[in-house]
């Protein structure tokens, strides 16, 4: 079945969940898991590209994840380094943008520097933007941007009778990155493990049980299917009858 480009999300985020078990079940260890879990971002993104999406968010890393082994967070960032140079090509290819919300300034000096290299080189593309969730958490997030609008509060800046929800969400990490249609999670788990807290209020979810390792173009299509048999009211009565 074809997709209708008319009934497509335009703003997609992934929970991209299931690496570990997916190399248990294989008697492997976990980082091959995560290593297999590349080559379904690779072509998560490319195919996002194709139909012209406006904008992928992934959960790559969230700050719970600085509590796993030491070996295995050096793994992963030295897979992320590697990711962030070896797609480079493809994802000024596609004119995709790439960007990152998150304490960046958590992660390893050498992955931060491939990280802004990557946002440089893609910064004039005018495609998707592509944006990595890396040591990310929602609860921080809001945090955050209560802390940096009651610095304004202190200054003067603000007036707290002024602040609202378009004042809350303009101090987000990525205030011009509009809030999800869509949120996908692999591996069967029915939680959103505090990512965008603030932004999925109103997204649809999708819960399948393949582990993200497998997930490929055809799970991806079949999300946006479902998606499209949906009616999003925002708190509305379906139809717009009073």
């Amino acid at each position: 079945m074809t997709l209708d480009p008319a009934k497509l999300p335009r703003r997609v985020a992934i929970i991209m969940d299931g690496n570990g078990r997916w190399a248990r079940r294989r008697t492997m260890a976990r980082i091959m898991g995560h290593r297999e879990g590349i080559n379904s971002v690779r072509e998560i993104t490319t195919r996002c590209a194709e139909l012209h999406l406006e904008s992928l968010t992934l959960y790559a890393f969230s700050r719970e994840n600085w509590k796993r082994p030491k070996a295995e967070i050096d793994a992963l960032m030295n897979l992320l380094r590697r990711f962030l140079i070896d797609e480079r090509p493809e994802i000024m290819r596609h004119d995709i943008r790439l960007t990152a919300i998150g304490r960046i300034d958590e992660l390893p000096a050498k992955v931060r520097r491939e990280l802004d290299e990557t946002m440089r080189m893609s910064a004039g593309n005018r495609g998707m933007v592509l944006c990595l969730a890396l040591s990310y958490g929602g609860r921080a997030e809001i945090a955050d941007a209560a802390r940096a609008i009651a610095e304004r509060v202190r200054a003067g800046e603000i007036d707290p009778a002024d602040v609202d929800e378009a004042l809350v969400a303009s101090h987000l990490y990525a205030p011009g990155l509009p809030d999800p249609d869509l949120l996908i999670r692999t591996a069967g788990e029915m939680r959103v493990s505090n990512f965008l807290l603030w932004q999925i209020s109103y997204s649809e979810f999708w819960v399948t049980p393949v582990c993200w390792p497998e997930f490929r173009a055809e799970h991806l299509e079949e999300a946006f299917r479902a998606y499209a048999e949906r009616e999003r009211r925002f708190g509305a009565v379906p139809g717009g009858v009073g």
